[in-house]
Protein backbone atom coordinates (compact mmCIF):
# COMPACT_ATOMS: atom_id res chain seq x y z
CA UNK A 1 0.00 0.00 0.00
CA UNK A 2 1.56 3.50 -1.08
CA UNK A 3 1.02 6.51 0.78
CA UNK A 4 0.56 9.92 -0.25
CA UNK A 5 1.36 13.28 1.39
CA UNK A 6 0.96 16.68 0.69
CA UNK A 7 3.49 18.78 0.01
CA UNK A 8 3.34 22.63 1.46
CA UNK A 9 3.57 23.71 -2.59
CA UNK A 10 0.37 21.59 -3.29
CA UNK A 11 -1.76 22.94 -0.34
CA UNK A 12 -0.46 26.62 -1.28
CA UNK A 13 -1.55 26.07 -4.52
CA UNK A 14 -4.73 24.04 -4.33
CA UNK A 15 -5.85 26.82 -1.60
CA UNK A 16 -4.93 29.63 -4.22
CA UNK A 17 -6.48 28.12 -7.32
CA UNK A 18 -9.79 27.72 -4.64
CA UNK A 19 -9.19 31.79 -4.29
CA UNK A 20 -9.11 32.66 -8.26
CA UNK A 21 -12.00 30.68 -9.00
CA UNK A 22 -14.31 32.18 -5.75
CA UNK A 23 -12.83 35.47 -6.87
CA UNK A 24 -13.37 35.17 -10.53
CA UNK A 25 -17.05 34.22 -9.55
CA UNK A 26 -17.94 37.22 -7.47
CA UNK A 27 -16.98 39.65 -10.55
CA UNK A 28 -18.94 37.56 -12.41
CA UNK A 29 -22.31 38.07 -10.69
CA UNK A 30 -21.06 41.80 -9.77
CA UNK A 31 -20.82 42.23 -13.74
CA UNK A 32 -24.64 41.05 -13.96
CA UNK A 33 -26.61 43.03 -11.43
CA UNK A 34 -24.63 46.27 -12.74
CA UNK A 35 -25.18 45.50 -15.91
CA UNK A 36 -29.41 44.62 -15.04
CA UNK A 37 -29.57 48.24 -12.57
CA UNK A 38 -28.24 50.16 -16.04
CA UNK A 39 -30.81 48.28 -18.44
CA UNK A 40 -33.56 49.37 -15.70
CA UNK A 41 -32.37 52.57 -15.39
CA UNK A 42 -32.59 53.24 -19.12
CA UNK A 43 -36.17 51.60 -19.45
CA UNK A 44 -37.37 53.95 -17.07
CA UNK A 45 -35.68 56.97 -18.39
CA UNK A 46 -36.71 55.97 -21.81
CA UNK A 47 -40.34 55.16 -20.43
CA UNK A 48 -40.26 58.63 -18.93
CA UNK A 49 -39.41 60.17 -22.36
CA UNK A 50 -42.12 58.49 -24.06
CA UNK A 51 -44.86 59.46 -21.39
CA UNK A 52 -43.91 62.90 -21.45
CA UNK A 53 -43.81 63.09 -25.28
CA UNK A 54 -47.61 61.92 -25.20
CA UNK A 55 -48.83 64.07 -22.70
CA UNK A 56 -47.18 67.56 -24.38
CA UNK A 57 -48.75 66.02 -27.66
CA UNK A 58 -52.20 65.20 -26.70
CA UNK A 59 -52.22 68.49 -24.32
CA UNK A 60 -52.87 71.24 -26.75
CA UNK A 61 -56.01 68.78 -28.30
CA UNK A 62 -57.50 69.03 -25.08
CA UNK A 63 -57.43 72.05 -24.71
CA UNK A 64 -58.84 72.80 -27.66
CA UNK A 65 -61.87 70.19 -26.71
CA UNK A 66 -62.21 71.83 -23.54
CA UNK A 67 -62.58 75.28 -24.94
CA UNK A 68 -65.41 74.44 -27.74
CA UNK A 69 -67.02 72.35 -24.90
CA UNK A 70 -67.29 75.64 -22.96
CA UNK A 71 -67.72 77.83 -25.78
CA UNK A 72 -70.86 75.34 -26.77
CA UNK A 73 -72.14 75.46 -22.85
CA UNK A 74 -72.20 79.02 -22.89
CA UNK A 75 -74.14 79.20 -26.44
CA UNK A 76 -76.65 77.33 -24.89
CA UNK A 77 -76.83 79.01 -21.99
CA UNK A 78 -77.63 82.02 -23.32
CA UNK A 79 -80.18 80.76 -26.05
CA UNK A 80 -81.88 78.72 -23.12
CA UNK A 81 -82.84 82.35 -20.81
CA UNK A 82 -84.65 83.75 -24.70
CA UNK A 83 -87.35 80.96 -24.73
CA UNK A 84 -88.47 83.00 -28.24
CA UNK A 85 -84.83 82.07 -29.83
CA UNK A 86 -85.13 78.30 -28.19
CA UNK A 87 -88.28 77.65 -29.61
CA UNK A 88 -87.53 79.34 -32.81
CA UNK A 89 -84.34 77.42 -33.23
CA UNK A 90 -86.45 73.68 -32.41
CA UNK A 91 -89.35 74.13 -34.47
CA UNK A 92 -86.98 75.09 -37.41
CA UNK A 93 -85.55 71.29 -37.05
CA UNK A 94 -88.89 70.03 -37.38
CA UNK A 95 -90.43 68.18 -40.28
CA UNK A 96 -93.86 70.66 -39.90
CA UNK A 97 -93.70 73.69 -38.39
CA UNK A 98 -95.31 77.12 -38.41
CA UNK A 99 -94.11 80.69 -35.65
CA UNK A 100 -96.00 83.84 -36.61
CA UNK A 101 -95.25 87.55 -34.78
CA UNK A 102 -98.09 89.40 -33.17
CA UNK A 103 -99.03 92.84 -34.73
CA UNK A 104 -101.87 95.23 -33.84
CA UNK A 105 -102.33 98.78 -34.61
CA UNK A 106 -104.97 100.85 -32.22
CA UNK A 107 -105.86 102.90 -35.52
CA UNK A 108 -106.05 100.03 -38.15
CA UNK A 109 -109.86 99.78 -38.91
CA UNK A 110 -108.68 96.00 -40.53
CA UNK A 111 -107.01 94.72 -37.37
CA UNK A 112 -111.20 94.37 -36.42
CA UNK A 113 -109.89 95.27 -32.45
CA UNK A 114 -107.85 91.64 -32.26
CA UNK A 115 -103.88 90.63 -32.53
CA UNK A 116 -103.21 89.70 -35.90
CA UNK A 117 -100.44 87.04 -36.46
CA UNK A 118 -98.52 87.17 -39.87
CA UNK A 119 -95.84 84.97 -41.18
CA UNK A 120 -93.13 85.27 -43.91
CA UNK A 121 -91.78 88.30 -41.89
CA UNK A 122 -89.00 88.97 -39.57
CA UNK A 123 -88.57 85.40 -37.78
CA UNK A 124 -91.94 84.21 -38.92
CA UNK A 125 -92.34 81.22 -41.01
CA UNK A 126 -94.27 78.39 -42.01
CA UNK A 127 -93.64 74.92 -43.36
CA UNK A 128 -94.20 70.89 -43.66
CA UNK A 129 -98.21 72.35 -44.53
CA UNK A 130 -99.27 74.35 -42.16
CA UNK A 131 -101.48 77.61 -43.31
CA UNK A 132 -102.57 80.49 -41.77
CA UNK A 133 -106.29 81.05 -42.86
CA UNK A 134 -108.51 84.24 -41.23
CA UNK A 135 -106.11 84.45 -38.27
CA UNK A 136 -106.21 80.40 -37.52
CA UNK A 137 -103.11 78.57 -37.70
CA UNK A 138 -104.22 74.88 -39.82
CA UNK A 139 -102.88 71.78 -38.45
CA UNK A 140 -102.00 69.62 -41.96
CA UNK A 141 -101.52 66.01 -40.43
CA UNK A 142 -103.35 64.12 -37.25
CA UNK A 143 -100.43 63.87 -34.58
CA UNK A 144 -98.99 65.03 -31.58
CA UNK A 145 -98.04 68.68 -31.84
CA UNK A 146 -96.58 70.87 -29.30
CA UNK A 147 -98.04 74.47 -29.68
CA UNK A 148 -97.26 77.92 -27.95
CA UNK A 149 -98.37 81.37 -27.59
CA UNK A 150 -96.22 84.64 -25.97
CA UNK A 151 -98.25 87.70 -25.18
CA UNK A 152 -95.90 90.95 -23.85
CA UNK A 153 -97.86 93.60 -22.25
CA UNK A 154 -96.80 97.30 -20.76
CA UNK A 155 -99.45 98.31 -18.59
CA UNK A 156 -99.37 102.21 -16.74
CA UNK A 157 -100.03 101.74 -13.30
CA UNK A 158 -99.69 105.28 -12.51
CA UNK A 159 -101.99 106.16 -9.31
CA UNK A 160 -103.95 108.87 -11.59
CA UNK A 161 -107.71 109.79 -11.03
CA UNK A 162 -108.72 109.52 -14.56
CA UNK A 163 -111.18 106.15 -15.10
CA UNK A 164 -109.30 104.87 -17.64
CA UNK A 165 -106.05 104.76 -15.67
CA UNK A 166 -107.76 103.10 -12.89
CA UNK A 167 -109.32 100.37 -15.40
CA UNK A 168 -105.86 99.43 -16.59
CA UNK A 169 -104.85 98.85 -12.96
CA UNK A 170 -107.49 96.74 -11.80
CA UNK A 171 -108.64 94.64 -14.91
CA UNK A 172 -105.85 91.84 -15.07
CA UNK A 173 -104.19 90.55 -18.22
CA UNK A 174 -105.27 87.85 -20.31
CA UNK A 175 -104.08 85.17 -22.81
CA UNK A 176 -106.01 82.07 -24.30
CA UNK A 177 -105.17 79.70 -27.20
CA UNK A 178 -108.67 78.18 -28.51
CA UNK A 179 -108.98 74.77 -30.77
CA UNK A 180 -111.62 74.26 -33.28
CA UNK A 181 -112.01 70.18 -34.40
CA UNK A 182 -114.86 68.49 -36.67
CA UNK A 183 -114.62 65.88 -34.06
CA UNK A 184 -115.51 68.18 -31.00
CA UNK A 185 -117.77 70.28 -33.22
CA UNK A 186 -117.11 73.35 -31.13
CA UNK A 187 -114.21 75.13 -30.32
CA UNK A 188 -112.23 74.49 -26.63
CA UNK A 189 -109.79 76.15 -24.80
CA UNK A 190 -106.39 74.39 -25.11
CA UNK A 191 -104.66 76.50 -22.71
CA UNK A 192 -105.21 79.97 -20.65
CA UNK A 193 -103.96 82.57 -17.86
CA UNK A 194 -104.46 85.67 -16.48
CA UNK A 195 -101.73 87.87 -14.47
CA UNK A 196 -102.05 91.04 -12.86
CA UNK A 197 -101.86 94.60 -14.83
CA UNK A 198 -100.13 96.26 -11.90
CA UNK A 199 -98.69 94.29 -9.21
CA UNK A 200 -96.96 96.57 -7.87
CA UNK A 201 -99.78 99.54 -6.97
CA UNK A 202 -97.60 102.26 -5.81
CA UNK A 203 -95.10 102.45 -8.63
CA UNK A 204 -95.47 105.52 -10.04
CA UNK A 205 -94.76 106.16 -14.16
CA UNK A 206 -96.54 107.13 -17.09
CA UNK A 207 -96.15 106.49 -21.33
CA UNK A 208 -94.86 110.46 -21.41
CA UNK A 209 -91.58 109.17 -19.75
CA UNK A 210 -91.99 105.81 -21.60
CA UNK A 211 -91.91 103.76 -18.83
CA UNK A 212 -94.73 100.86 -17.75
CA UNK A 213 -95.34 97.83 -15.32
CA UNK A 214 -93.68 94.88 -17.84
CA UNK A 215 -95.41 91.74 -18.03
CA UNK A 216 -95.59 88.72 -20.13
CA UNK A 217 -98.08 85.70 -20.32
CA UNK A 218 -96.54 82.50 -21.70
CA UNK A 219 -98.51 79.22 -22.64
CA UNK A 220 -97.12 76.09 -24.08
CA UNK A 221 -98.28 72.15 -23.92
CA UNK A 222 -97.77 68.86 -26.32
CA UNK A 223 -101.80 67.91 -28.05
CA UNK A 224 -102.92 65.61 -29.99
CA UNK A 225 -104.43 67.44 -32.74
CA UNK A 226 -106.07 66.27 -36.17
CA UNK A 227 -105.66 66.95 -39.43
CA UNK A 228 -107.50 70.33 -40.37
CA UNK A 229 -108.39 71.46 -37.10
CA UNK A 230 -107.67 75.24 -36.17
CA UNK A 231 -106.14 77.11 -33.39
CA UNK A 232 -106.56 80.73 -32.64
CA UNK A 233 -105.48 83.33 -30.05
CA UNK A 234 -107.77 85.58 -27.53
CA UNK A 235 -106.31 88.41 -25.52
CA UNK A 236 -107.13 91.46 -23.77
CA UNK A 237 -105.38 94.49 -23.27
CA UNK A 238 -104.48 94.79 -26.88
CA UNK A 239 -104.00 98.51 -26.36
CA UNK A 240 -101.12 97.68 -23.91
CA UNK A 241 -98.96 94.84 -26.40
CA UNK A 242 -95.81 94.97 -27.25
CA UNK A 243 -94.95 93.37 -29.99
CA UNK A 244 -91.53 94.86 -31.15
CA UNK A 245 -88.72 92.51 -31.23
CA UNK A 246 -90.74 89.18 -31.11
CA UNK A 247 -92.01 89.56 -27.55
CA UNK A 248 -95.31 88.42 -28.67
CA UNK A 249 -95.67 85.27 -31.06
CA UNK A 250 -97.65 82.02 -31.65
CA UNK A 251 -96.58 79.03 -33.33
CA UNK A 252 -97.06 74.97 -33.64
CA UNK A 253 -94.59 72.48 -34.61
CA UNK A 254 -95.07 68.32 -34.84
CA UNK A 255 -93.39 66.21 -32.82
Amino acid sequence: MVAYTTAPGDAEMGLEERIVVLVEKKSTLGQIWKVSMALLIVALCLGGVLLCAWYWSGKPELMTQSGQTEALINKVTAETTDPHSTLRRISSKAKAAIHLEGSYEEDDETSQNQLEWRSGQGQAFAQGGFQLENNQIIIPQTGLYFVYSQASFRVSCSDGDDEDGAGKRHTPLSHRIWRYSDSLGSKASLMSAVRSACQNTAQEDSYTDGQGWYNAIYLGAVFQLNKGDKLWTETNQLSELETDEGRTFFGVFAL
